[in-house]
C-alpha cells in the first residue's frame, strides 16, 4: 500500500542518517585532531582586541606574510605560524605538536561565546579571560566566568597590560618568565601583589589559580599567564599554553568527526554577493552545492550552498578579489556561505546537511523541534517590555539578564525592528505603558517602524551593550513613575489618625489651627479629615503643617505637629468645642479611588504599619 512506501523510505532515511552518525563516532581517533575553537572574553577595555590582533599576528614582516589567513567571524592560525610565534620556548618547541592550528573566534566578547552553543554544551573548546592586571577582576568579568563554569569550559587567564607595571622593559622574543626575572625589584614586587590580589579574587570566585609557569595541576587549576598585548611579552607563552592544554586535556574532545558539526555566527550582506552567512565549520566537512538545512524565524528552510569562500591568504592581497571559492572545506574553519534566503537565517543557530532528497524533511524536523525548544524556554508574561536581538544567543544573555534585573518581557524576536514588532509592543499601551517599550540591541530599527512607534509613543531604546540599554530603561521607567506620581498626587490619601492636643487649639474656626499628635500612619498636607466618631463629619483639609513655626509636608508617627485646617469649598465651617473636641480622633478621609490610586503609584511611600491603618480605616468607612 501506498502508506507503507511512504514510510519505507522514511525509515530507511532515518536508518541511514542514524548510521552515519555511528559511523563518524566510530571513525574518531585521538591521532587525527582538529584545530580547538578559541573564544576570547573579559570586561570591557581589557584589552581583548589587542590579543585577538597579535593572536591572528596580522601583521607582515620581511615582505613575507605571517602565515596567518584572516578569516570570517574566525581566523584559523595554522601551526607553522605558531612554531613562529613561540620559537623562543625551547621547552615548547621540543614537543610534538598534534594539533593542525588554532580557530580564534574573532569577535570578542559574550556574544560570540553564547552563540556558540550546542545543545547546552559550548562549541567553544577552550577560552581565553582578559583580566587588567592593574583592575583586577571586574563585573563583566564575573559574568564571563559564570558562563564558563556553566559551559564547563576550560580557560586560561591572560593578566593583561603588563607593560602598565613602573618601569617595566620588554622583550617579546623570550619567555615572559625570563622577561620578568629581568625586571627592577620593586617593578617584580608590584607584579607579585597585583597577581596575588587576581589569585585572591579567583578563590572568592571558588577557583584555584596558579602562574602558568608554576601551576603543576593544569586540571584543577586555572593558569595565569603574565601578558601585554602591547609590548607582545606573554604573546608566545600564551599560544603555546593553549596549545599544550588543548593537546593534553581536550585530545578526546578534538578527535575529528566526519558528523557536521556547523554554526551560524553571523548574517551579513556583501555588495556583490548579496546576504551570506557566517559560519564556523567545527566537524565534518561542507561541499559546495550541498543541501543545507537552516533555521529561520518561521522555522527551518532549505537551501543550497551556492559558493563556500575563504579571504585570499594574506600574500596575495593585491589580488582585487577578496575571496577565493572552495569546492570542500575541512573543519575546524571559519566559512563564508552564499545562497538563497540566507537572509532568513538566524544567527546561533546550527546546520545540518542532506546527503539525500529524502532526508531534507527528517531533518526539517529535527531543527523544528531544538529550535521550538529553545524559543519555548522563553517564558512570556502578560505584561512586560518587547525585547529584540540580533541573534538567539544575545536574546538569551539580554533575557538572563533582564530575569536577574525583575524586569518581565511580555514578547520576543530576533533580527531587525519592524513595523510589526511596534504593534505587538503597543499592545501594552492597555495593560501597563511604562512597558509600551522596545528594547532592541544590537539590532537597526526600520524607519517605518520608527515612525509608527512615535505615533504611537512608544519609546524605543537601541544599544550595542546590554548595560547600557538596561540603564537607559531603569532611568525611564523611574522617570514614568515621577511622572504618574505628579499626575495622581490629588487623588491619594495617605492613612492617617491624628489625636488633638487640648492646650493647643489656637483658632477654633476656619481655619481651624491646632496642635496634633500623629497617632498612627503620617498626614501630609492636602489630606481631607473627618471625625469617624461624630457620624463621620468633614472637618477640612489640611493646607499646612508646622513644627516650631517652620512648614513641613509630612509628619510621621510620633510626632507632635500644628496643622491648619480649612473648609472644603462649599461646605458650612465646623467649629471646634462645638462640631468636635479634643476626645475625637481625627482620622484621613479615604475612599475606594484614593486606596487604589495608593497602591498603584505609592506603594514606596507607605510602609507596612501604614498598610495595617489603612485596612482599619477601610472598615471604619466601610469600604469593600
Amino acid at each position: 500500500s501506498k502508506i507503507s512506501l511512504a514510510e519505507k523510505v522514511r525509515a530507511k532515511a532515518e536508518a541511514r542518517i542514524q548510521k552515519r552518525r555511528e559511523e563518524a563516532e566510530k571513525t574518531r581517533k585521538p591521532d587525527r585532531l582538529r584545530a580547538p575553537v578559541v573564544c576570547v572574553l573579559g570586561h570591557v577595555d581589557t584589552g581583548k582586541t589587542k590579543i585577538l590582533d597579535k593572536l591572528r599576528g596580522t601583521k607582515v614582516q620581511d615582505g613575507e606574510a605571517g602565515g596567518i589567513t584572516q578569516q570570517i567571524g574566525a581566523t584559523n592560525v595554522p601551526l607553522d605560524a605558531i612554531q613562529d610565534m613561540t620559537k623562543y620556548l625551547k621547552d615548547f618547541s621540543k614537543m610534538q605538536l598534534k594539533l593542525p592550528g588554532l580557530l580564534i573566534i574573532d569577535t570578542p566578547g559574550h556574544e560570540s561565546f553564547s552563540n556558540l552553543r550546542l545543545r547546552g554544551s559550548s562549541l567553544c573548546d577552550i577560552a581565553i579571560l582578559v583580566v587588567d592586571v592593574m583592575h583586577g577582576l571586574e563585573p563583566q568579568t564575573l559574568e564571563s566566568i559564570a558562563l564558563l563554569k556553566k559551559r564547563k569550559t576550560p580557560f586560561v587567564v591572560a593578566l593583561n597590560k603588563i607593560d602598565r607595571l613602573y618601569e617595566w622593559k620588554r622583550n617579546p622574543h623570550q619567555s615572559v618568565v625570563q622577561t620578568l626575572k629581568k625586571q627592577k625589584a620593586n617593578t617584580i614586587q608590584e607584579f607579585d601583589d597585583r597577581a596575588k590580589e587576581v589569585v585572591l579574587q579567583f578563590a572568592e570566585q571558588g577557583l584555584n589559580s596558579a602562574l602558568f609557569h608554576e601551576n603543576k595541576d593544569a586540571r584543577n587549576y586555572v593558569s595565569l599567564v603574565p601578558t601585554s598585548a602591547i609590548s607582545g611579552d606573554g604573546m608566545g607563552d600564551l599560544i603555546a599554553l593553549i596549545f599544550e592544554l588543548s593537546q593534553k586535556l581536550l585530545a578526546q574532545r578534538l578527535s575529528y568527526s566526519d558528523e557536521l558539526q556547523c554554526h551560524v555566527m553571523e548574517v551579513k550582506v556583501i555588495q556583490g554577493l548579496g546576504t551570506t552567512i557566517d559560519v564556523v565549520l567545527v566537524n565534518g566537512k561542507l561541499k559546495e552545492g550541498d543541501t543545507l538545512i537552516l533555521i529561520g524565524l518561521d522555522g527551518p528552510f532549505v537551501t543550497q550552498a551556492r559558493a563556500l569562500l575563504m579571504p585570499q591568504p594574506l600574500k596575495e592581497l593585491r589580488v582585487k578579489n577578496a575571496w577565493v571559492n572552495h569546492k570542500e572545506i575541512v573543519a575546524a574553519q571559519g566559512v563564508k556561505v552564499c545562497g538563497k534566503d540566507l537572509e532568513k537565517a538566524l544567527a546561533g543557530t546550527q546546520i545540518l546537511v542532506a546527503r539525500y532528497p529524502d532526508e531534507i524533511e527528517i531533518l526539517k524536523e529535527e531543527q523544528a523541534t531544538s529550535f521550538s525548544q529553545s524559543l519555548k524556554s522563553i517564558k512570556l508574561s502578560d505584561k512586560g517590555v518587547y525585547v529584540q536581538a540580533s541573534t538567539l544567543g544575545s536574546l538569551e544573555a539580554l533575557l538572563e539578564f533582564l530575569k536577574s534585573s525583575k524586569i518581565p518581557y511580555s514578547g520576543v524576536n530576533i533580527g531587525p525592528v519592524h513595523k510589526k514588532d511596534v504593534q505587538k509592543a503597543s499592545t501594552q499601551l492597555e495593560h501597563d505603558e511604562q512597558y509600551a517599550v522596545i528594547l532592541a540591541f544590537d539590532v537597526r530599527v526600520e524607519r517605518e517602524a520608527q515612525e509608527l512607534a512615535d505615533s504611537l509613543k512608544i519609546k524605543v531604546f537601541t544599544a550595542e551593550i546590554i548595560y547600557h540599554l538596561f540603564d537607559r530603561f531603569t532611568e525611564y521607567r523611574e522617570e514614568y513613575k515621577e511622572r504618574k506620581k505628579e499626575e495622581h498626587r490629588q487623588e491619594a490619601v495617605f492613612p492617617s489618625k491624628l489625636r488633638i492636643l487640648p492646650n493647643c487649639v489656637f483658632n477654633a474656626r476656619d481655619p481651624i489651627v491646632l496642635g496634633v499628635y500623629v497617632e498612627e500612619g503620617f498626614v501630609r498636607t492636602a489630606t481631607p479629615l473627618c471625625v469617624p466618631s461624630k457620624e463621620f463629619r468633614d472637618v477640612g483639609i489640611v493646607s499646612s503643617i508646622e513644627v516650631n513655626h517652620k512648614p513641613k509636608d509630612v509628619a510621621r508617627k510620633g510626632e507632635e505637629v500644628c496643622i491648619k485646617i480649612e473648609t472644603l469649598p462649599g461646605n458650612t465651617p465646623e467649629l471646634y468645642g462645638r462640631h468636635f473636641d479634643h476626645e475625637d480622633v481625627l482620622v484621613s478621609k479615604i475612599s475606594r479611588e484614593s486606596i487604589d490610586v495608593v497602591k498603584k503609584y505609592f506603594r514606596d511611600e507607605m510602609q507596612k504599619s501604614d498598610w495595617q491603618l489603612m485596612i482599619e480605616l477601610k472598615k471604619t468607612f466601610r469600604i469593600l
